[in-house]
């Protein structure tokens, strides 16, 4: 067994963890019932809190695949405990994901876990370590989403609604992306062992500044456009409109104040 080795406290989930699990459950509860004063307050708080829950699931999904993969020494590292600040820098792990959710509602893990390849065992698994991150975005906009896809909603609060509607486009966002083939990015990932060594070698100096090359991209009108409106493709097939989304996202920049459609239940 490729987990013999690791040790019992390499597997403890962190405090760091149990408390952001603990900031987004209040927060929840207090869009829920709206119990905060200002609304946007308790969204902006149960959105970035979730959202960093997702980071450290991203990030755990990755390692735990290549645990079972043959990379052991993931348990050393601390990337099974779930704590973001293991992973890599906590500038990249935790800091600028929320300032792209801030600044454009964008959702893009930044951190990462660093994997002794040499130790995995075959190039499809080292493909499927790097997709395994983006497909817990997945499975996490699938969770999201639920209450629309169906037909739960009754009983749901308008605010809470509008929260789990943006949190949605952030993991679709971060799934879509992280599978983009950029240097730096998962989908880069997927491919490089099936890329020659000369392909490699080229590329590699590129990888540190892919996540920023993809988001200043984004900046550009057109290319934000049509990105956007395939995320909207994808939320509506899974039964969100995008009034919920957009609403969340206003809701969330609770400081520019928010729009009096967004005040009215659907």
């Amino acid at each position: 067994m490729t987990t013999a080795t690791i040790r019992p406290g390499d597997r403890r989930i962190s405090p760091v963890f149990v408390g952001i699990l603990a900031v987004t459950a209040v927060a929840g509860w207090a869009t829920w019932t709206g119990y905060a004063a200002r609304p946007g307050v308790a969204v902006f708080l149960f959105v970035t809190a979730a959202w960093i829950l997702s980071l450290c699931l991203h990030e755990y999904a990755h390692a735990r695949t290549a645990l079972h993969s043959g990379d052991i020494t993931v348990g050393a590292k601390g990337y099974l405990t779930l704590n973001p600040l293991k992973y890599t820098h906590a500038l990249l792990s935790v800091v600028l994901p929320v300032l792209f959710v801030i600044m454009g509602g964008i959702g893009l893990p930044g951190g990462a876990v660093f994997i002794e390849r040499s130790r995995v065992r075959g190039r499809a698994r080292l493909s499927l370590i790097s997709a395994a991150g983006p497909l817990t975005n997945a499975l996490f906009a699938a969770v999201c989403t639920a209450p629309f896809w169906l037909h739960a909603l009754d009983g749901v609060p308008r605010d809470f609604r509008y929260a789990l509607a943006f949190l949605a486009l952030l993991q679709v966002t971060a799934a879509l992306l992280n599978f983009l083939p950029v240097p730096g990015l998962d989908g880069y990932g997927v491919l490089e062992p099936w890329l020659s060594y000369r392909v490699k070698r080229q590329v590699e100096p590129f990888a540190p500044f892919g996540l920023l090359f993809v988001f200043a991209l984004l900046w550009v009108p057109s290319l934000n456009t049509a990105f956007f409106s395939l995320i909207d493709t994808i939320l509506r097939g899974l039964g969100v409109d995008t009034a919920f989304s957009d609403c969340g996202y206003w809701l969330y920049r609770f400081w520019n104040g928010t729009p009096e459609v967004c005040t009215f239940s659907p």
